[in-house]
């Protein structure tokens, strides 16, 4: 509750910065982004001068999509090839993208990786001016993440996301919302964006409190005797200074904390989590051609709960994982031949990891750090119709290990080097219609956690041990991509577009369910994997007052292992054959806004064991989103809005004998002035 007080009291101070001219336009941006896109080459191009697939969610847009679990995944999971399986409110996605596990889709905050499972739980949606999802290979231009956590290590094979933060503030604007809803769920929002001068800033907060839901399927180790409960709160701040008034020669800063504690429905066993995301950014201009950009960023992941020695609900110990990264990139671009561009650079990461556990005394169980260079470079030709894009990058990593298990390892460091390539073409025919094509490498070094666990390899299948069991002898993995695609503006109001995928992994490294109770997994070098598909959308604003997208994806995943008949032959784990979104959005009469989205998601398996899986049936999830405007003001707007994740109840089986809790409705009042 004293963080909600704190949310509270800043809540109302953003009141006195006066009621300033604040139009009822909401988009206070000083220019439009919707037409330009960076995460191809680092710098604003438009989208027919790169040869990948990249879409862009706009802030009005990532406000409408609804978000029953909280997490920016289920944003994508609106998207072409992207499916998002997020556990619950207090879990992490375990989806897929482009017929491959989550970790082969990266996440990125303004160009500098995150991590796929925890900050897309923990960032706030609020401080965002879009997301830009590029589908297809991105490896050249960014690096595997050195998570250790979860599944561990994380590289953009099938594509990449853009977390894009606001920057130039227009006019002053601030922002208030309160909700209530199922579960006995409440919450608060603030957010105000301020301008002086060159120095162009917002903060804003938001905290959440609820007693849940029993999220687990009937008996299953959850076990919970009681409704779980949890509080979260977010804080952030970001600010931009724009010296000499260019908008290329700027200064920036973005800090952001999340606190996330609660308990999992027993009386020992709480949690209590803590996310910091640090980043700072220098831009400028070093001639007429030549753009010059510096990027360090610090991510601190500290998570910690309790274990009981169930069915005996006494505390067993507390277990713990510090997890500190710190990413850099120095990238350098040259304007050259009208609209071409070379871009060259280098980047880096360093990460320590430490698990430990205390129950009498203090185990360290693993300790361990890791450090990544690279080099990349690439080139991006524009002759008129035709572009053709050609990168590489050197990496290097290296694995220092002090503690596996408790023990000093056999081997206390490793490292790998590698090179890998990229290419891609675009053509366009006409103004309406473009071929493009992609191809990529990548390369990605087993993790910590994958090598040593979070339990001991003597405590498979042992009652309460719940955890992730260690294999040392897991090797490495490489990787490349291949797209097929093209866009179709068929009139200014309907766009068309396929794309076709095909990916290939040689020892691939995945994650399967041993043990559903005990709750173990493992990760497992897999043999090769190869996956295939079909991307199509279509978006139609057919009146001023109404508009639709629909998108379906099928994928054909197969890991081919001739050493084990078991696996040789299945289907990669959390990957659907077949799923597609439908989504409409209508501006009423009487200043009402009603959205209406329909996902629909193929059966998924959790293994590639044959013989020991689970499968997962298809479901489909209806959500909805409606508003009502009551005052429209030049200062000052006030809607009250209602949001309804799976109206139909589908109370669909996940991974883990984790369920859907079914439908829940959330509403509110928004004040904007």
């Amino acid at each position: 509750m004293k963080r909600f007080g704190l949310i509270a009291v800043l809540g109302v101070f953003i009141f006195g910065f006066g009621v300033q001219k604040a139009t009822a336009q909401e988009d206070n941006n000083a220019y439009q982004m919707d037409d330009v896109v960076v995460t191809a080459t680092k710098t604003p191009r438009t989208p027919g001068n790169i040869t990948q697939k990249v879409s862009i969610i706009g802030e009005e847009e990532i406000r409408n999509r609804v978000i029953g679990k909280g997490n920016i995944a289920e944003i994508l999971s609106y998207e072409p090839g992207n499916f998002a399986s997020v556990l619950s409110r207090n879990d992490a996605n375990w989806g897929s993208s482009g017929g491959l596990a989550q970790k082969y889709k990266s996440y990125l905050l303004d160009g500098l990786p995150v991590d796929s499972f925890v900050d897309t739980q923990s960032l706030d949606v609020w401080s965002f001016e879009r997301i830009e999802n590029q589908r297809g290979p991105a490896d050249v231009l960014y690096p595997n993440y050195l998570s250790m956590d979860f599944a561990g290590n994380q590289s953009a094979l099938a594509g990449t996301t853009n977390l894009i933060l606001k920057e130039f503030i227009r006019q002053p604007k601030s922002e208030i919302q309160a909700y209530y809803g199922s579960y006995d769920t409440y919450g608060a929002k603030f957010y105000h964006q301020q301008r002086v001068e060159n120095l162009h800033l917002f903060f804003g907060g938001h905290h959440e409190s609820s007693d849940y839901t029993d999220y687990g399927t009937k008996n299953s180790w959850l076990n919970m005797i009681n409704d779980p409960e949890y509080e979260k709160t977010k804080l952030y701040l970001r600010g931009t200074y724009f010296i000499n008034d260019s908008l290329d020669h700027k200064i920036n800063f973005f800090a952001h904390r999340t606190w996330h504690d609660g308990d999992t429905g027993r009386p020992n066993r709480e949690f209590d989590h803590e996310y910091t995301t640090v980043q700072a950014g220098y831009t400028v201009p070093l001639s007429d051609i030549m753009l010059g950009s510096f990027k360090l960023g610090y991510r601190k992941y500290e998570r910690n709960w309790e274990e009981d020695n169930f069915p005996d609900l006494s505390l067993r110990s507390k277990d713990y994982v510090d997890q500190e990264i710190i990413p850099g990139d120095i990238a350098f671009s040259i304007a050259h031949l009208q609209d071409s561009r070379l871009t060259f650079g280098t980047d880096f990461q360093f990460a320590n990891y430490t698990t430990y556990s205390q129950a009498a005394t203090k185990e360290i169980g693993n300790d361990a750090n890791a450090r990544q260079f690279g080099l990349y470079a690439q080139e991006e030709l524009v002759l008129d119709d035709l572009t053709l894009r050609l990168g590489g990058r050197y990496n290097y990593t290296k694995h220092k290990i002090d503690l596996l298990g408790g023990q000093p390892p056999g081997e206390s460091s490793e490292s790998w080097d590698k090179f890998l390539w990229s290419a891609g073409a675009r053509y366009a025919f006409s103004d309406a219609f473009s071929l493009y094509s992609n191809v990529g490498t990548s390369f990605l070094a087993p993790s910590l956690k994958s090598v040593g666990g979070t339990i001991k390899l003597s405590d498979k299948g042992v009652i309460g041990k719940d955890g992730h069991l260690p294999n040392p002898g897991l090797k490495p993995e490489d990787g490349i991509g291949v797209d097929l695609g093209f866009d179709v503006n068929v009139t200014p109001d309907i766009y068309f577009g396929i794309r076709g995928f095909y990916n290939k992994i040689d020892d691939q490294i995945i994650q399967v369910v041993v043990s559903e109770v005990p709750s173990q997994a493992q990760d497992i070098n897999a043999g090769k994997t190869e996956s295939y598909g079909v991307e199509a959308e279509i978006r139609h604003k057919p009146v001023d007052w109404m508009e639709w997208f629909a998108n379906y994806t099928y994928t054909n995943s197969e890991v081919k292992n001739s050493r084990d008949p078991d696996q040789d032959g299945a289907e990669v784990p959390f990957v659907p054959e077949h799923m597609g979104n439908v989504g409409m959005l209508f501006n009423c009469p009487y200043e009402v806004t009603v959205g209406v989205y329909l996902q629909l998601v193929g059966k998924i398996y959790d293994s590639t064991s044959k013989q020991d899986r689970s499968a997962f049936s298809s479901y489909e999830l209806l959500n909805a989103r409606g508003e009502k405007l009551l005052v429209n003001r030049d200062h000052m707007l006030l809607s009250l809005y209602v949001d309804l994740y799976n109206i139909g109840n589908k109370k669909f089986k996940m991974p883990w004998q984790f369920q859907d809790p079914g439908f829940s409705a959330t509403g509110g009042v928004r004040l904007v002035f």
